[in-house]
């Protein structure tokens, strides 16, 4: 019998996640089977609420991105009325999205994912003076690249050591032979790690200067924005501005640098194919350029889906064809259906424990994530899918940025379908994302400049069924209401997070995560750094805790799952 060992939770990401992977004698994954392990019930707290409330309660599913909840929330009752935003509101959303982007973007790669990647106790043996050299080969101007940094980021890292408190270090399998930077680059990593710790707060306020605080703004209302003030201001579009320049000259002299650094040095791990998981990609579109109905709408990340990597075709996309099944998932369906179309959706929960020894069945059900498909086909959502469809729908910017960076490091495009592909494409997202912000500025400025100044539209509430798809940091986001006699009747959402960490479906199809794992080889069993490092290039988002009350506020039960 296949030896089976088991990682939970998973750590460095929002939520709950368990790994359990079977392996051969080699050491190679020959199973993989994600699992959430918390269960979420929002769905639930919404029926019977006045849908211009959703969006308030919704942007707490996730405590990373809570904006992009807040605004799928409010267009979703927004188609459901009828209503179409002016063009400032659409910019003034754009802004928020665009800040919540790149500041997601940055924690995830230096906080959340780097250490996968770079080893902190070897940066400790690294000569400052070379480091320097090192870093002049990936970007003329390094960033606050010096000997007295670097030598001041040593004696940092040190003291963590001496100490015996790692912090946010400790636990790791620091000398794990899957890590292939110097001494040298893994000092660099660890000072952008340190260096990031401040820019991300720019880059968190920049979101608020439109949102009025993050996480959780609270400038989007149904029918517009409430940031009209701030966005008539010519001093908060200058701070604005201003906070974006800082980001992207860490973009630029850190980041995408660093990138570089690690295709050069792990290029040959993306070649063999670890990680590439599914070969199909969808994107639902991201940042739309004008305010049409999403069938119509035009957006900076194109729609699409790509099947079987077969790039000469970008099929369309009907989110009427979008199911959840839940053959593999601690639910169920009333009339025992396995598929819901998520207007239909019901969140009706069914926990059937473990097997004796504690680990998952396998064979039955086994995660709190349903299975979301296309069409009855398992999807990869995120940077990567976004990348993938906008590279075959011929974008330019993104035909430019993926054919830059593999010429850079001499490697062909199948480098992309890979664990550091999927790195490497939110990085270029984001200096994409970065470089495009200005362009949404100066739009505003110029329609405001004209005369324009309308941030809302009116509107008189009815019932009716709306939804609302756009890309989000992780992939694929979609909210789904259905209003009845002027009351929420039912309300779901599709995450990224659940497309690609979905359990097996009906016909055995395993979600993103499970295809990426299986056929990796551990080069120790035992410190399984290659699932930490393949699952994290997903940057998993699972929501971290559910609290049901009654009308008066008070607790109604509290579960605890014992392993």
């Amino acid at each position: 019998m296949a030896a089976r060992i088991v990682v939970d939770p998973i750590t460095r990401i929002e939520g709950h996640l368990r790994i359990e992977a079977a392996l051969d004698e080699r050491g190679t994954i020959t199973q993989a089977y994600s699992s959430g392990t918390a269960f979420r019930g929002i769905e639930l707290i919404m029926k019977g609420r006045d849908p211009r409330d959703l969006a308030t309660f919704t942007q707490r599913i996730c405590g990373v991105c809570t904006y992009q909840h807040y605004e799928r929330s409010t267009e979703a009752v927004e188609r459901a009325y009828g209503i179409r935003i002016p063009p400032n509101a659409r910019l003034v959303r754009n802004l928020l999205w665009s800040a919540q982007v790149i500041h997601d973007h940055v924690v995830h790669f230096y906080h959340l994912h780097g250490v996968d990647w770079f080893d902190i106790v070897s940066a400790l043996s690294a000569s400052p003076a070379k480091a320097v050299q090192v870093a002049k080969q990936y970007h003329a101007n390094p960033y606050n690249a010096s000997e007295s940094h670097y030598a001041l980021v040593i004696q940092r890292l040190s003291k963590f050591v001496q100490s015996g408190q790692l912090g946010p270090f400790a636990g790791a399998y620091w000398g794990h032979p899957a890590y292939k930077l110097s001494p040298e680059e893994n000092l660099i990593m660890a000072s952008h790690y340190l260096d990031a710790l401040a820019v991300q707060r720019v880059m968190s306020q920049m979101e608020a200067i439109f949102g009025a605080k993050t996480p959780h703004p609270q400038s989007l209302i149904v029918g517009g924005v409430t940031s009209v003030r701030d966005a008539l201001s010519a001093e908060r579009i200058g701070q604005y501005l201003f906070m974006l320049k800082q980001a992207q000259d860490f973009i630029d002299r850190a980041y995408l640098p660093d990138l570089v650094m690690m295709g050069t040095r792990y290029k040959d791990e993306a070649l063999r194919g670890d990680g590439d998981g599914l070969k199909n990609y969808m994107s639902v579109g991201g940042l739309p350029l004008d305010e049409e109905e999403w069938e119509n709408r035009r957006f900076l990340f194109p729609k699409g889906l790509i099947l079987n990597r077969d790039l000469s075709k970008v099929l369309p996309i009907d989110p009427m064809k979008i199911t959840e099944e839940i053959a593999h998932s601690w639910y169920t369906y009333e009339g025992d259906q396995v598929a819901l179309h998520p207007f239909e959706g019901q969140t009706n929960p069914q926990y059937t424990g473990l097997e004796a020894d504690g680990k998952l069945k396998v064979e039955g059900k086994y995660s709190w994530l349903k299975s979301p498909r296309y069409d009855g086909i398992a999807v990869e959502v995120g940077p990567l899918a976004r990348f993938i469809v906008g590279y075959a729908a011929g974008s330019e910017p993104i035909k430019k940025l993926m054919d830059g960076y593999t010429a850079r490091i001499g490697v062909p495009f199948k480098f992309w379908y890979s664990t550091l592909g999927r790195t490497v494409a939110r990085g270029l997202e984001t200096k994409l994302l970065a470089d495009f912000v200005p362009t949404l500025v100066n739009d505003l400025v110029a329609n405001v400049s004209k005369g324009d100044e309308r941030f809302f539209t009116p509107y008189m509430p009815k019932d009716g069924d709306g939804f609302s798809l756009s890309e989000v940091p992780r992939g694929s986001l979609s909210h789904w209401v259905r209003i009845r006699n002027g009351q929420i009747e039912n309300f779901q959402a599709v995450v990224p997070s659940t497309w690609n960490a979905s359990p097996k479906d009906s016909k055995g199809q395993v979600g993103a995560y499970e295809a990426a794992l299986t056929g990796q080889k551990l080069a120790d069993p035992k410190k399984p750094l290659e699932i930490l490092r393949t699952i994290h290039s997903f940057d998993p988002c699972l929501a971290c805790a559910v609290h049901l009350l009654d009308p008066k506020g008070q607790e109604i039960a509290h579960l605890k799952i014992t392993v």
